[in-house]
């Protein structure tokens, strides 16, 4: 996404937003560092590009995210990630047939994020 593009910023922040900045820095990586360098420091700037992609990503898909793990946690009916762990070892969850899809909507949020590709890999 470039920093010219208009795009409401949300909150006490004014465009570009930090996804902005984040792509376009992202952006100069791959189109002007990654061409210019070889070896170790091209591997490195790989990973940068992937993480700067995977930050971007969070910054825009994370709040609805947020908001909706919160969701298929109550509907479980539990309150953090650590009590659901505790419900699925203390076996209280056994037989809740709502357990597995809101578990795969939560690996498909955070595919989303860290490697959307992986989704249509067609990998189960």
């Amino acid at each position: 996404m470039a920093l010219d593009e208009e795009s409401p910023a949300s909150g006490p922040h004014d465009v570009p937003t930090a996804a902005q900045l984040v792509a376009a820095v992202r952006d100069f990586l791959a189109a002007d560092v990654l061409p210019a360098v070889d070896g170790r420091v091209r591997f490195h700037a790989r990973v940068a590009i992937n993480v700067l992609g995977m930050v971007e990503r969070e910054l825009e898909l994370g709040p609805a995210q947020a908001r909706e793990h919160a969701a298929r946690l109550e509907a479980l009916g539990v309150g953090s990630d650590a009590e659901l762990a505790a419900a699925v070892r203390e076996g209280r969850l056994d037989g809740d047939d709502t357990l597995a899809p809101l578990l795969k909507q939560a690996v498909r949020a955070k595919l989303l994020v860290a490697n959307p590709g992986h989704l249509d890999s067609g990998r189960p």
